[in-house]
């Protein structure tokens, strides 16, 4: 017999069906039993009256792989408003040693540390389940708008010979067949060559930061969303079209995951038709008045500032995102357009949101002598860029381009207190398994 998914149940009133799934519950009540199977799509509730059938329940445990056969009735307080009356039950996979967590439960009601050491089984909860069927929607959006963007899907190498800064620093190094290289920190490089072929171009795709940190906002491993666009008029262009892209992911999650945010108790953000613009020299000099924080000058955010000026504009300019523009040359990469204005401010932004910076963009130097102006400027080994560097002597266009977080942005969307909670298997300075 052909399987059913538990979110079909309900198409099938009055007729014998399979289910297939692990056992997500199981009560037995003498003559009578309870369960419900789970299965990629959800919950079904199953009754097995007195006979063979629920005799094969006893010594049975959640989490045991199972067909169950029988007929669908209509009970409106069953999820998806009906149930299955059992006539067989097929064992596919049992459980051979007790469950250590109990997965049955609305919240896991586990520590951190309890919640990754056993994550292959951790997962299987429908709350932490949810979690990955936002972010890959989230991805899927991403992908989906840049491709109606007319952007070209790129995959560039993740084994690199030098950094985009200093050739090594904060990157992870290892042996390469008698060569030293590293672990990519960023495709920004690939990108923009590759603007020179396809103008517009993007990649989902791990990178790797070697930061010795610890924190609830980062990770050593971690998923990038990636674009570059050539031909651009202004730098803003890149800000005009991560406005749209926000406004299409937010319209995909409330479309396909509202049952996956109620699940977690999440809200989904109100995107305005135009995000806030603030240099920030006015952020800092928001926080030292609305705060009386005193960072003006500062060459970046801290944290708390993150944190503070998106309270400010969720509650003065009605936002929850804020783009914070014009951080000084010293804190941007080298590739990162002076502004003609003001040569010692950039043409670059980050996105900030509920608290924390999820994108940072900008506009990139296109002429060949520019990148060899900052390079010597920063002590820089050209030689070390010299494949890199070939693309700007035949002719490039305008261009710029940005980088989401993607654990980031689906722990913010989430409400999650720690960004390795939006990671499947997340990797930081203490933690290589699962």
């Amino acid at each position: 017999m052909k399987r059913v998914y538990t979110s079909d149940i309900a198409k099938h009133i009055g007729e014998t069906i399979t289910l297939s799934g692990w056992v997500h519950k199981l009560r037995k009540l003498g003559a009578i039993s309870f369960l419900v199977i789970r299965d990629k799509n959800g919950l079904a509730q199953a009754i097995a009256d007195a006979g063979d059938e629920n005799d094969k329940l006893t010594g049975l445990t959640t989490e045991t792989v199972a067909n169950i056969t029988g007929k669908v009735v209509a009970e409106e307080r069953a999820p998806f408003g009906a149930e299955l009356h059992i006539e067989k039950i097929e064992i596919i996979s049992p459980v051979t040693e007790d469950v250590p967590i109990s997965l049955n439960k609305k919240e896991l009601n586990v520590n951190l540390d309890t919640l990754l050491d056993n994550r292959p089984l951790t997962l299987r909860a429908p709350a932490q389940r949810a979690i990955f069927k936002v972010q890959g929607v989230i991805i899927s959006a991403f992908r989906e708008f840049v491709m109606n963007e007319d952007f070209t899907e790129i995959n560039t190498p993740k084994i690199v010979e030098a950094g985009l800064e200093t050739g090594g620093a904060e990157m992870f190094e290892f042996k390469y067949f008698g060569k030293k290289a590293f672990l990519s920190q960023s495709p920004q490089m690939y990108k923009q060559i590759m603007v020179g072929v396809f103008e517009r171009v993007f990649e989902t795709a791990f990178i790797y930061r070697a930061e010795k940190h610890s924190t609830s906002r980062h990770i050593n491993e971690y998923l990038s969303l990636d674009l570059e666009m050539g031909f651009i008029d202004s730098w803003t262009d890149i800000m005009d079209l991560e406005e749209k892209m926000m406004a299409y992911i937010i319209n995909k999650l409330e479309t396909e995951c509202q049952e996956e945010f109620i699940l977690l108790g999440a809200t989904l953000p109100k995107i305005p038709k135009a995000i806030p613009r603030l240099k920030l020299s006015e952020v800092q000099t928001i926080l030292e008045k609305e705060y009386k924080e005193k960072c003006l000058g500062e060459p970046d955010l801290e944290p708390i500032h993150e944190r503070q000026i998106c309270e400010y504009a969720a509650k003065n300019l009605g936002s929850e995102f804020v783009f914070v523009t014009h951080y000084p040359a010293s804190k941007r990469p080298f590739y990162t357009h002076n502004d003609p204005k003001s040569p010692k401010e950039t043409l670059s932004f980050d996105l900030l949101f509920r608290g924390v910076e999820i994108t940072t963009g900008g506009q990139r130097f296109h002429l060949y002598q520019d990148y060899i102006d900052t390079m010597k400027a920063r002590k820089m080994n050209i030689e070390d860029f010299s494949d890199y560097l070939t693309v700007f002597k035949y002719g490039m266009p305008t261009h710029g381009g940005l980088a989401i977080g993607c654990e980031r942005i689906t722990a913010k969307m989430l409400g999650l207190d720690n960004v390795k909670e939006a990671s499947l298997f997340p990797r930081d300075i203490n933690r290589l398994r699962p």
